[in-house]
């Protein structure tokens, strides 16, 4: 079965036209380790501004698209060997589960932004499409869970590092939606802070739901239940901008999870702390490069990407970097480790062969579900002002 263009997975994108951030960085981490090659897209409803993000990516006039319906139309009924392998889903949210299941029920390969779905009716779903055909691959960009420093995080907690788990302490703020911005234009805050388009949350759901799987990837453990406290800030704004929430893990941790875009001064910083009978880990995504370790006796190692000890520690670790240590890599590293992974088992499926367990190591449908369920259990608390059990 022809799968490749010079060894390459044929990529096609619905969104991230002029102006699109995620849509940038989904074209450049796909691209990243050359197993992926841009062919095709429907970059936005407006058919001149596709042709003309088409143009900046040098794709062929006739695999731009005016509208995300016409791409699958047309790539459907093109030769295998011709048309894209799998689609990147980069409109904002309202669209996503409507483009996805219409390019998975043809046959496609499917790599979503989250959130996944506008809402856990369409999550639901869409899992029930996913679980139903092994044979295609869906992945989820959190990629946050692509840096090395955070698999060996993970990995250091499966390892028993730091006894068990008691205290789980995540943070997301941000500062860009202190004043109301949305209303000067500014593309980004248009729609996130557009219910019709967002959901129903803005942070908690834009950032807040990173936050939270990132402490349930490096835990792995699951939030059983929450009280939450989200709040809109700025007068006249439909959905939260900060948003404060204790939490309670399934072995009977507690934790805290804060996430805010009105926290002024600050850019996108997101932490983690895991706090065990043994010892501690510390890490940030604005200096994505260490991760900190503390131990009762008060000893501290700081660990770097890249080095020695990370690779005894963590092979996961070790393979999701890519360049010596002290040569910082970031966020686009972490988004192509998502994808490599994607990509890995595409081939493999594609060829009948078993997804080798290392490619696994990305998000998927079932992570995209806890995302909507995590944004339900939330809103339900903030609105009741009480602990909340799980929204199945």
């Amino acid at each position: 079965m022809a799968e490749e263009i010079g060894g390459k997975l044929r990529m096609g994108m619905v969104g991230g036209g002029p102006g699109s951030f995620i849509g940038d960085v989904h074209a450049k981490a796909a691209q990243f380790d050359a197993q992926a090659r841009l062919i095709a897209g429907a970059f936005s409803r407006d058919a001149k501004k596709s042709r003309a993000r088409g143009r900046e990516l040098g794709l062929e006039r006739d695999r731009v698209y005016g509208s995300w319906e016409q791409m699958l139309d047309r790539e459907a009924a093109l030769p295998e060997d011709k048309r894209i392998d799998f689609v990147s889903v980069v409109t904002p949210n309202h669209l996503h589960y409507e483009v996805a299941r219409a390019f998975w029920k043809a046959g496609f390969h499917v790599v979503c932004d989250k959130p996944m779905t506008y809402n856990l009716l369409q999550a639901k779903d869409l899992r029930k499409l996913v679980k139903a055909r092994r044979r295609q691959i869906f992945a989820l960009t959190h990629n946050y869970t692509g840096y090395p420093m955070v698999k060996l995080a993970r990995d250091l907690v499966r390892a028993r590092k730091l006894g068990k788990i008691v205290k789980v302490v995540v943070e997301y703020p941000q500062g860009w939606l202190i004043q109301r911005v949305e209303k000067q234009g500014v593309k980004q805050a248009v729609w996130r802070t557009d219910p019709a388009r967002a959901g129903k949350s803005g942070c908690m759901g834009d950032i807040g739901t990173h936050a939270a799987n990132l402490a349930e990837y490096v835990t792995g453990l699951r939030i059983t239940e929450l009280c939450a406290d989200l709040t809109t800030l700025r007068k006249g704004r439909p959905l939260d901008d900060d948003g404060n929430c204790l939490l309670r893990f399934q072995n009977g941790a507690r934790g805290i999870l804060y996430a805010s875009q009105i926290s002024i001064g600050e850019l996108n910083g997101l932490r983690l702390r895991a706090y065990g009978e043994e010892g501690s880990l510390s890490w940030c995504q604005e200096e994505p490069n260490g991760l900190e370790m503390r131990a009762a006796d008060g000893a501290v190692t700081t660990y770097r990407r890249g080095t020695d000890a990370v690779a005894e520690l963590s092979p996961a670790a070790a393979a999701a970097a890519r360049i010596p240590p002290g040569h910082p890599e970031g966020f686009y590293e972490a988004f192509a480790n998502v994808y490599r992974g994607a990509l890995a088992a595409m081939r493999a499926r594609k060829a009948g062969r078993a997804v080798p367990k290392d490619a696994l190591d990305f998000p998927g449908v079932d992570d995209g579900v806890r995302g909507m369920q995590l944004i339900e259990t939330l809103l339900k608390s903030s609105r009741s002002r009480r602990w909340v059990k799980w929204v199945k």
